[in-house]
């Protein structure tokens, strides 16, 4: 059991309940990964960095179908209005202007085949397995889990603050044009957060449900982390590449 695991035992005010949620992202978000710190401070080569953006390129396409079954499973249709933005955030107004095609452009401009991103079988197992994952999170359990589950989107802000800077100062093939992905991020990531936050708020109202709802930010916290924790086994030092995966050395 976590350090979160009885956290909302005796019931929690809702002042507690953020408390407690906002530490969980301080202390699980995927900024605090290794890799993160390795892309940062420029130590990653342009392979890592291109496995990088292939693998995450999987999570990119699904949340706009995790967001669909979410919107699905709600009967409140000022909710689905709401939570509509989110995939129109990701797939434009035309299936293919939004997030998921600026992401593919940041993988392309990293030199990877527009193709192989969007294929995905180059992707690690593991990689597919966590995103699989977090697809069925959001589809089986209860709305108010799912909801909470996107509360990572509390910490997005910081992680971009991070990363961009730092790919563009450590990383001269790297530039603006490529990092387009991240420009409307921050102002997207706080509006929805702010809105599942309250959700949250408002519907975690017995011990129960408020310890689902933290369990549930740590699944994603997990999601994200084990992801890294992926590209770190398969493209460190050892280079533990499962048989078809990305391989920079073949490209």
């Amino acid at each position: 059991m976590s350090e979160f695991g009885d956290a909302a035992r005796d019931g929690l005010s809702p002042a507690d309940l953020e408390k407690v949620l906002r530490e969980v992202g301080a202390e699980r978000y995927h900024n605090r990964h290794p890799y993160h710190h390795q892309m940062v401070s420029g130590a990653l080569t342009k392979g890592q960095m291109q496995a990088w953006a292939l693998n995450r390129y999987c999570y990119q396409s699904v949340i706009p179908r995790k967001d669909a079954m979410i919107i699905a499973r709600s009967e409140d249709p000022e909710f689905r209005a709401e939570w509509r933005k989110r995939v129109e955030d990701h797939d434009g107004d035309d299936g293919w202007s939004g997030g998921i095609a600026r992401w593919l452009k940041l993988a392309t401009g990293l030199g990877l085949d527009a193709g192989d991103v969007k294929g995905e079988k180059l992707a690690l197992p593991a990689t597919r397995f966590a995103v699989g994952a977090y697809l069925s999170f959001c589809t089986n359990r209860t709305l108010l889990e799912a909801v909470a589950s996107s509360l990572t989107e509390l910490f997005s802000p910081v992680i971009i603050g991070e990363r961009v800077p730092a790919m563009l100062a450590k990383y001269d093939y790297v530039t603006p044009d490529i990092l387009a992905y991240f420009d409307k991020r921050p102002t997207q990531a706080s509006r929805d957060s702010d809105f599942a936050l309250a959700y949250v708020m408002k519907h975690a109202d017995t011990p129960e449900k408020q310890q689902a709802v933290i369990d549930a930010l740590i699944f994603k916290c997990d999601v994200l982390w084990a992801m890294l924790d992926a590209l770190a086994h398969a493209y460190g030092e050892k280079g533990n590449i499962p048989p078809g995966a990305f391989d920079p050395e073949a490209t």
